[in-house]
């Protein structure tokens, strides 16, 4: 599976390798591509991912996804 999400509070390459790291470390994500141009991270996972788990690791690395 496929997701996108919007990601607010990058600010640098240092930033983008913080939320990337992060959303490789939640458990099923074969790949995160994060973007800082648009603020956005593309996320290939398996079905069974949560999205809230993925928001929750940009969460708890300090940065903000928007409602």
């Amino acid at each position: 599976m496929k997701t996108t999400l919007s990601i607010e509070g990058m600010t640098c390459e240092h930033c983008v390798k913080h939320v990337t790291e992060a959303l490789q470390g939640v458990p099923g994500v074969k790949k995160a591509k994060v973007n800082l141009k648009v603020g956005k991270a593309d996320i290939d996972h398996a079905d069974g991912v949560n999205v809230d788990a993925l928001k929750a690791a940009v969460l708890e690395a300090g940065y903000k996804v928007p409602a």
